[in-house]
């Protein structure tokens, strides 16, 4: 299936963007403020002993700032940062590699930490806890173990699947914050942030009709707010209000809570195609050919957030809400069993 507009997942096109829009600094980062004031104190009490940052685990769903935090930490701290993930390490070697080559206090971000394979993370665990690095050397009776002593770094691991974090390694992090969907006063925030930096002219109605459709996810914010532009320069002389974004969007077939035509189809596989379920992740994933993982990471977030979808123990459940929103009637089978009243 074809990238979507609404995905929170990074895309090409973000790259140069999100790193005009991104903040450098803790005071300039808008909204997760519970997560930013221990963020604060952690710093500051860093500093207060010249020490570097205890390990660092970042959770939550995809597009939230996981890594803008790791870089505002980075920043913070005058540290120097090194951002790899967990698919391109392969090997200890890959690992060994990138380790041997910090300096004191840098700060090492792994995108995707769950999928460190089993053997690199527990190289792992010796670097996170001791500083150092064990290797052999040689082949049979004749082989030594050797141990290198590392500089203190700091480990800040992001990911958006923390139930398949293995216990001895979520337990090697000093401390560990999971980020939240926004709510619509700061993604309107990030929104007028960002249009000031594109020197793009926006009305508060216009910031308030991206935000609403936003997922509440600054990525797809930043990523709507750059598609109302084109928009805008091209049928509105450059001025985004809110019927001009609300055409922009409309012609994005995004509608006023932020579906688009994949949530839609999500939505209506459950309730068409196996009545209001409940079905199995699997199934509904050969319905709409997508991968579960992908429905369960990307679509299945936002749904549960708006009350569109339940998750039970024998499958996904369409509720009132989505076949209000679908334009539906809601079966009578599927309401709750009301006892009668004596």
């Amino acid at each position: 299936m074809a990238e979507r507009v609404l995905s929170p997942r990074p895309r090409d096109e973000d790259d140069q963007l999100d790193l005009s829009l991104r903040p450098r600094r803790l005071d300039e980062y808008i909204g997760q403020d519970r997560v930013k004031e221990n963020l604060r104190i952690f710093i500051e009490a860093a500093r207060a002993r010249n020490e570097p940052l205890d390990h660092l685990l970042l959770y939550g769903p995809p597009g939230l700032g996981k890594t803008t935090l790791a870089t505002i930490l980075a920043n913070e701290m005058g540290a120097q940062i090194r951002i790899t993930s967990g698919p391109a390490i392969a090997i200890p070697g890959d690992l060994a590699a990138i380790l041997t080559t910090l300096q004191q206090g840098d700060i090492l971000f792994i995108d995707e930490i769950h999928r460190l394979s089993r053997v690199v993370e527990e190289a792992l665990y010796p670097a996170m806890e001791d500083f150092a690095w064990d290797m052999v050397l040689g082949k049979g009776m004749g082989a030594k173990s050797i141990r290198l002593r590392l500089p203190r770094f700091t480990i800040v691991g992001a990911t958006t699947r923390y139930a398949l974090l293995s216990s001895p390694l979520r337990d090697r992090f000093g401390a560990t914050y999971r980020l939240d969907f926004y709510d619509l006063q700061a993604v309107e925030q990030i929104v007028h942030r960002a249009a000031r930096i594109l020197n793009v002219a926006i009305d508060d109605e216009g910031a308030r009709e991206i935000a609403a459709r936003a997922r509440g996810t600054p990525r797809i914010a930043n990523r709507l707010l750059k598609r109302v532009r084109d928009y805008a320069e091209v049928r509105a002389s450059g001025r985004i209000t809110g019927p001009v974004a609300r055409e922009a969007l409309e012609m994005l077939e995004i509608d006023h809570l932020g579906l688009d035509d994949v949530d839609r189809k999500v939505l209506r596989t459950i309730v068409e195609k196996f009545d209001g379920g409940p079905v199995g992740l699997e199934t509904i994933a050969a319905a709409i050919s997508e991968e579960p993982d992908t429905i369960m990471d990307v679509y299945e977030p936002y749904l549960l957030q708006l009350g569109f979808i339940d998750r039970t123990p024998r499958g996904r459940v369409a509720t009132r809400r989505a076949y209000e929103h679908l334009g539906l009637p809601y079966p009578e089978r599927l309401a709750p069993h009301q006892p009668p009243l004596f």
